[in-house]
């Protein structure tokens, strides 16, 4: 212990001799950027002025170009530089893809760091957790972005999140189940007295729509480090009185979520000082067409919030908040250099992105990525629905009404968990025995819920789905986290359940059918969660559901239909209509 000590020391000595010799001039420093309009965000100012890099680090502001020596001078032609944005909460399955192929369509968008839970990925590897975990953080540190992650905090076994929380990049622990802790649930006691001890973060999911006030109080007695989950400008009032750095979230799928809350701090005049921003869920579709971090200031910007707190609240905030701000969060002497160059500070655009002082994305091109091959994550199918019968996915009446011509039946909505009700009991029509599929002069298809592997009775519910629709055929997707389910949309019950079939041969995938014959297939087959594709590779796959989907008379708008499916799982659990 004394010889590493001593070790440490000297590595220290070493560093802090050589960053006085680069600013003596005595030693070459390995960048200069010069003729940049430099946001402060502590002063909350823009200035002229020039950054040099030293070891992956900022170490001067406006040095006097006379006195040091550089070996590469980037001009930066009256941009702005801003620092490196950051994602304050992003589920890293939510988007298919793996962590060199999210880089891919991330990077480039301006965000250098991420806080990632993967906690559905863990739970779909089950008792496999701890070596699905080790395989996903393998050359973390290769990766064109700074990874920092959260060990389980619910859908895992406690000894697997005990496990992963020695791993690196893990600093954490992550969201909890509010239908566990709410209860007082051993296992999240000895979760939360875990990361205590070791003085970690604490990912918040506090519950605001499904708890009383009084249970509220327990996550920040326990001294939970943030809350993402809110949906409205009350639920924003209450997080931020109980004092949690709260992080305001793109959402499941909508831009309605982020809408509505944006507008809340606007109109409600709540100090920003309060607020990340994250996107908690994301396809990389829309990472590619419409960006990531950058998009979501920009639209604070045009929601009334001033650009520069909008940059702090997906830079400088997040880093306090996680109590990094000295490493990230600000251009200033001692952070990394992770530096995005912009031509505009309301309406972002990376035309150049730097990690450590060195160009990686330029134009919203990726220049440098880790290579890292993730097939030993790659799972095979184990078929559950071999017993499944096409008539359990037949839409039966909840409720007949005294006529007989009305059958109440459940009416779920993709996007209405944040801004609307996600799912309804309505009445339809009822003729010849069989439920109508339409209400209030809208045509829907059918959807069904399916448990994966029976344990007794087989778990269905069927209802109308509001979101994806297809006049014929069928797409059925899967999801393997905390419980395996199947989703199934179409109008038949024969033609769901050949869907479903199909589906089951696979680890994960979304597929669609018509008339017994696939239409087009992604396999999602990294433990069921994610794609051991390229972006290109995913892209086309699921541009290839939608286009398969339309020949069956889907409209899409918004996030791909795998997407919408896959996001779909997250509402069916919390609404509890997966056992």
């Amino acid at each position: 212990m004394k010889q590493a000590e001593t070790e440490t020391q000297q590595s220290q000595l070493a560093n802090v001799r050589a960053i006085f010799e680069v600013l003596a001039g005595d030693r070459e420093a390995d960048l200069l950027l010069r003729n940049l309009n430099i946001l402060d965000v502590h002063g909350e100012t823009v200035y002229q002025g020039s950054i040099l890099v030293y070891d992956k680090r900022i170490v001067a502001l406006n040095p006097d170009e006379s006195a040091i020596r550089v070996k590469e001078i980037f001009d930066g032609q009256g941009l702005y530089a801003i620092p490196g944005l950051i994602d304050a909460h992003l589920h890293f399955e939510s988007q298919l893809a793996h962590p060199t192929a999210l880089a891919e369509a991330m990077v480039p968008c301006g965000t250098t760091t991420i806080f990632a839970e993967c906690l559905d990925l863990l739970s779909a590897a089950g008792d496999d957790g701890v070596r699905a975990a080790q395989l996903l953080f393998r050359d973390y540190d290769k990766l064109p972005y700074r990874l920092y992650a959260f060990a389980p905090g619910k859908k895992t076994a406690a000894w697997v999140t005990k496990e992963v929380l020695e791993m690196e990049p893990v600093i954490g622990l992550g969201e909890f189940e509010h239908f566990t802790y709410s209860k007082g649930d051993e296992d999240d006691f000895r979760k939360a007295a875990w990361v205590r001890a070791k003085g970690g973060f604490m990912n918040g999911h506090w519950g605001l729509t499904a708890l009383p006030d009084m249970v509220l109080n327990y996550l920040p007695a326990i001294g939970v480090s943030n809350n993402h989950d809110v949906w409205n400008g009350d639920d924003i009032a209450k997080s931020i009185r109980y004092g949690f750095p709260t992080q305001i979230k793109f959402g499941v799928g909508s831009s309605e979520v982020i809408k509505t809350l944006l507008r809340s701090i606007v109109d409600r005049k709540f100090p920003t000082e309060n607020f990340m921003l994250c996107t908690d869920n994301i396809s990389i579709e829309r990472l590619q067409k419409m960006g990531h971090m950058d998009w979501i200031i920009s639209l604070c910007a045009e929601m009334g919030i001033s650009p520069i707190k909008a940059i702090k609240m997906a830079t400088y905030n997040t880093a306090k908040s996680y109590n990094m701000d000295d490493r990230i969060g600000s251009l200033t002497p001692g952070r990394f250099a992770d530096i995005v160059l912009t031509d505009s500070l309301s309406s972002i655009n990376p035309r150049y992105v730097f990690k450590d002082g060195e160009l990686i994305a330029k134009d919203r091109k990726l220049l440098k990525n880790a290579d890292t091959d993730y097939s030993a994550m790659c799972t095979p199918g184990v078929p559950g629905a071999d017993d499944l019968k096409p008539e359990e996915l037949d839409l039966a009446p909840l409720e007949l009404s005294e006529d007989g011509t009305l059958a109440k039946v459940y009416l779920f909505d993709v996007y209405g968990r944040g801004h609307a009700k996600f799912y309804q009991e309505v009445w339809v029509p009822f003729q010849g025995g069989k439920v109508v599929p339409e209400y209030e002069g809208e045509r829907f298809s059918r959807l069904s819920v399916i448990r994966r592997y029976a344990d007794g009775n087989r778990h269905v519910v069927n209802g109308l789905f509001k979101g994806v629709y297809a006049e014929r055929g069928a797409v059925a997707t899967s999801f393997p986290a905390p419980i395996p389910y199947f989703v199934v949309v179409g109008q038949d019950s024969e033609e769901m359940h050949y869907c479903v079939q199909e589906v089951d041969k696979y680890s994960g995938a979304c597929i669609v059918t018509e008339d017994h014959m696939h239409k087009s297939v992604m396999p999602i087959e990294i433990y069921g969660m994610m794609a051991n594709m390229t972006v290109d590779e995913l892209t086309s796959s699921a541009a290839a559901i939608d286009s398969a989907l339309e020949d069956l008379g889907n409209r899409n708008e918004g996030e791909p239909v795998v997407n919408k499916l896959l996001s779909l799982f997250i509402s069916l659990h919390r609404f509890r209509f997966m056992q």
